[in-house]
């Protein structure tokens, strides 16, 4: 099974920290919008209203992971990699109080992972 998202083993380290902090039932999102730099925010239930404009991509450490339509229509033929940088984002992620933030990296999926996935192929752009 191919995963649309993954978290590195940092990433699952912070992870488990902040339900030990704030509880189990944390979630995360990517909205691609200017103030959160386009990177995966983790916040508590009620925190963030999911709706018609995000996609559930799986989960990550036991928490869902959301990302906004627009920027997942960008983003399709690639498989996210939530990993941990020092330092604070300086937005509103639950991490960002422990001097740390979420980063985002991704790899694109090979043809055989995009037919799994049924996500057609990427078009080349145009000469």
């Amino acid at each position: 099974m191919v995963n649309k998202v993954i978290a590195t083993p940092a990433a699952l380290e912070l992870i488990a920290f902040l339900k030990t902090k704030h509880g189990p039932a944390l979630m995360f999102h990517q909205s691609g919008g200017c103030c959160d730099n386009s990177a995966a925010n983790c916040f508590l239930p009620g925190e963030i209203t999911m709706g018609a404009g995000d996609v559930y991509l799986g989960d990550i450490g036991g928490c869902p992971f959301y990302m906004g339509k627009a920027q997942y229509d960008y983003w399709q033929h690639t498989q996210l990699i939530i990993d941990v940088l020092e330092g604070q984002s300086g937005n509103f992620s639950l991490e960002s109080p422990e001097g740390k933030s979420f980063h985002t990296r991704s790899r694109v999926f090979t043809p055989a992972e995009l037919a799994e996935l049924g996500i057609a192929a990427p078009t080349a752009p145009m000469p």
